[in-house]
């Protein structure tokens, strides 16, 4: 017992290298195997099922290879790690021009009394956001931000991280239309684009009120005693930059908010008419930050040195969001990914309907710990998914909400979500915290998504879309042909 009291919990970077070692082992344990592939229209990687076939000759990683697994998941992640490292430098200049604290202010002044309405606020409008357009790295530039009016509120960064990723996690777990995961798994399916969005509406609030709930109910234990916070023993990622007395919102503040906003406008556009993603949108804050400096009347010195001060803060953040790619890598390369999806599969299909529905979410949960990827994910698993649910008598619709429902809500926890790291890194939220503040949620979530599986299970949701599939398993059919 007092070795359990004694025991301390990892350093993030400890915990991310030590699950890379695991998946090393595992490389050499678990029996290799791959799925046969065809290559879609949208010229992506799908899995042909009941194709998969064990190695003939087993290929061992050696610890030399996790080594340079670390620089290449830097490689693979640096998307990500430049965007967070631009929104960061560039969210650093707009504080310079006193904006970020003359909105604070502003925003004290209307919510100080009211934090619930704020929390409120954030976790339905990016959930709202997610659940549209699949924005997540988008939601970097605010969590300072929030941060900072937490603090203000008598809150903490705990709060701030959890009001963006329960809106973030709910979004893409109920998505009406995200195009980066609903449309590609529905594609997949073989069920026509956005059907069945009548209840992903209806279940919306439901989901966002339970996300609500939770980070409220720690908040306000934290409002009524500081001491009841879960980061109480941390320095604020502020570093002592905190306001007493905030700026006037005054006109060219709120220009310079304006372009902020048509910055974010023009981002979802690219997004939603261009598939842009993280290399777009960094090129969109960085002419952000070049017009600010101008309306700020900073000059090119002073930005630069905010700019770098900024990216300083973020260092620790990048080297977490990288380690934590080559959790991915090192299984890919151990080619024991697919074994993996197999093993979990085979079970579904010696139990009831109802009972596979809700094992079709715990294996999608499961598996995003190794494919954070929403997009990647569908590719892998719902081309199994979607013929498995109709030899267990499941609707393809019910297959693609369990695939939604386990890869949102466990983007709220698994430590290879980039985005998620970002995060917790910028608000400066240890891992360890936040999974003990995130689980209880994430039980919630899932809780209330296997009640929905059970009940689209039992009242026949999408049922009635057997043409569209079986024009899918003749698609499929002839891929495997050819």
């Amino acid at each position: 017992m007092k070795a359990f009291k004694n025991f301390k919990v990892p350093h993030t970077l400890t915990l991310l290298f030590g699950m890379m070692v695991i998946a090393l082992i595992a490389t050499w344990i678990v029996p290799q195997g791959f799925f046969q592939t065809f290559v879609n229209d949208a010229g992506r990687s799908v899995v042909i099922p009941n194709t998969f076939e064990l190695s003939t000759e087993r290929h061992f990683l050696t610890p030399w290879e996790l080594l340079t697994a670390v620089p290449r998941a830097f490689a693979a992640a640096q998307d990500i790690i430049f965007f967070v490292f631009i929104v960061g430098g560039v969210l650093a200049i707009a504080r310079k021009t006193g904006t970020v604290d003359a909105l604070i202010g502003n925003l004290l002044g209307k919510h100080r009394e009211a934090p619930e309405k704020l929390i409120f606020m954030v976790v339905f409008f990016f959930a709202l956001a997610s659940s549209a357009i699949g924005t997540a790295g988008e939601y970097i530039p605010f969590v300072l931000i929030l941060v900072a009016l937490c603090k203000a509120m008598r809150l903490d960064s705990m709060t701030a991280v959890g009001m963006t990723i329960a809106g973030y996690g709910v979004g893409y777990g109920v998505s009406a239309f995200n195009p980066f995961t609903v449309l590609i798994a529905q594609d997949i399916a073989g069920i026509p684009l956005y059907s069945g969005v009548w209840l992903r509406l209806v279940i919306f609030v439901p989901f966002v009120l339970i996300g609500f709930h939770h980070v409220w109910s720690y908040a306000k234990k934290v409002k009524a005693d500081p001491a009841n916070s879960m980061v109480a023993d941390l320095p604020c990622p502020l570093d002592g930059q905190e306001k007493i007395d905030y700026p006037q919102l005054n006109a060219r503040h709120r220009v310079i908010l304006a372009t902020f906003l048509a910055t974010v406008g023009i981002a979802i556009w690219g997004i939603s008419q261009y598939g842009w993603y993280l290399y777009e949108l960094g090129a969109c804050f960085v002419g952000w930050g070049l017009l600010i400096t101008v309306l700020g009347r900073l000059s090119f010195d002073e930005a630069s040195e905010s700019f770098i001060e900024g990216v300083k803060d973020l260092t620790s953040t990048a080297v977490l969001i990288g380690v934590a790619r080559g959790i991915a890598l090192i299984l890919e390369d151990g080619q024991i990914l697919h074994s993996i999806v197999n093993g979990l599969a085979m079970p579904l299909s010696h139990v009831p309907a109802a009972i596979s529905a809700v094992g079709m979410l715990v294996i999608q949960t499961i598996l995003n710990l190794f494919v954070p990827s929403g997009s990647g994910q569908a590719f892998v698993t719902m081309p199994l998914m979607a013929p498995l649910s109709d030899l267990v008598g499941i609707p393809r619709q019910v297959a693609v909400l369990a695939y939604q429902f386990g890869d949102g809500f466990s983007n709220m926890i698994v430590p290879t979500n980039a985005v998620l790291m970002g995060i917790i890194g910028i608000a400066g939220v240890p891992y360890d915290r936040w999974f003990k503040f995130c689980m209880p949620l994430l039980a919630k979530m899932m809780l209330a998504a296997a009640v929905v599986l059970v009940l689209a299970v039992i009242f026949g949701y999408g049922a009635g879309l057997q043409e569209p599939i079986q024009a899918a398993v003749h698609l499929v059919d002839n891929a495997r042909l050819s």
